[in-house]
């Protein structure tokens, strides 16, 4: 039974994710109307947030592209059957790394730029290698020990901040601009917005994912091994190895996209007193895309859509932007109700052919008793 409903979720997942976006947004607007809101006049304004405006179309982006590594990174874990929480504690280090890169080095851009982003990659690799091992070789939960790294990471890049690249500061110097992702005419052509290149690596990112999960045999036996670890282990295959090279990508997926922020959008980095969020909200993003490819590209989207468009709701149409992150949490709601929703798909399928069966049974019985 467990199986079958697997299989029927996964081939399903593109319309349960279209159709809770629809009732997030529907209740979205039953709570409007509730506060003696407009709905038809907050959604106006939460569309020309992003789309009214090249600022805010740029910001948009900015933020989409370390959502996309995130989701992304997530979803990699899961399709192996690993819950990776510590994409967040992940970032943080790839964050810090490559702004190490760029603020610790002087060399041409051709090389400063593939640096830092590699570097970064290296940092969450080695970041996600910790628990991968741990879950591999001792058969330690990865979900509580990602949860605790990620507040070691927080707390070490802030030590590390304060006193190793800086001298008792609440940031990072600038890097150097032969190790930005940011391009002036980009800039200026997005009325000098955050936006850069990042977004170029993040479908790139999208496309590795897609490919090694699809099309390789590395993919295959990840997935083997998340579907089901005593088959996967009988064919031959290494649960261990795949455990851990599992961990080990997604953490260098996370700490992209932590370079991201560190290389793209700020060019520091500052001290934090707590989480940003992106590698918590990748979770809900890989959730709503179905860990696929095209699925979490689509997700960060709509996640970058509603978080930037949301600061213009209240501006144009009054509505709290808050509003926004209920809507948000009711969509992520309603996709994991997925499974409830396709039960009661498949019983209505059930009733729908047992009611043919029977009309169709009637119909013979009638033919037979006229004869």
């Amino acid at each position: 039974m467990g199986n079958k409903l697997g299989s029927l979720f996964k081939s399903t997942k593109l319309w349960i994710s279209l159709f809770s976006i629809i009732l997030g947004l529907f209740a979205g607007a039953i709570i409007m109307l509730l506060f003696g809101y407009n709905p038809i006049e907050g959604y106006i304004a939460l569309w020309n947030g992003v789309f009214e405006n090249r600022y805010f179309g740029g910001e948009t982006i900015a933020l989409i592209t370390p959502y996309i590594f995130s989701g992304l990174a997530v979803g990699f874990a899961y399709r192996s059957g690993l819950l990776n929480i510590g994409v967040e504690g992940q970032l943080f280090v790839g964050w810090l790394a490559s702004v190490w890169v760029g603020t610790s080095f002087e060399l041409p851009a051709i090389i400063h730029l593939p640096l830092a982003i590699i570097v970064a990659a290296i940092a969450g690799g080695l970041w996600g290698i910790i628990p991968g091992y741990l879950k591999a070789r001792f058969h330690v939960h990865e979900v509580i020990v990602t949860i605790m790294m990620n507040y070691i990471a927080l707390y070490v890049t802030n030590s590390l901040i304060r006193n190793v690249l800086s001298e008792r500061a609440e940031r990072t110097d600038h890097i150097a601009n032969s190790a930005s992702l940011k391009l002036d005419w980009l800039t200026e052509f997005m009325s000098f917005s955050n936006i850069h290149m990042g977004i170029l690596l993040a479908v790139f990112a999208a496309l590795f994912y897609w490919y090694t999960m699809e099309r390789t045999t590395l993919g295959f036996e990840m997935r083997s091994v998340g579907i089901n670890r005593d088959a996967s282990q009988y064919a031959g295959m290494s649960v261990k190895r795949n455990i851990i090279l599992s961990m080990t990508i997604s953490g260098a997926l996370a700490g992209l996209g932590g370079a991201m922020q560190g290389i793209g959008m700020y060019g520091y980095m500052t001290i934090h007193s707590g989480f940003t969020n992106i590698g918590f909200d990748g979770i809900a993003i890989a959730l709503l895309g179905g860990s696929t490819a095209i699925g979490i590209v689509l997700a960060a989207g709509l996640f970058g859509f509603l978080k930037v468009g949301a600061l213009n709701m209240q501006a144009g149409a009054g509505v709290p932007p808050e509003l926004v992150e209920i809507v948000t949490a009711l969509i992520i709601l309603f996709v994991a109700a997925g499974y409830m929703i396709v039960l009661f798909r498949e019983k209505l399928l059930k009733l729908f052919k047992r009611t043919k069966i029977d009309d169709q049974n009637e119909n013979k019985n009638v033919k037979k008793e006229g004869n």
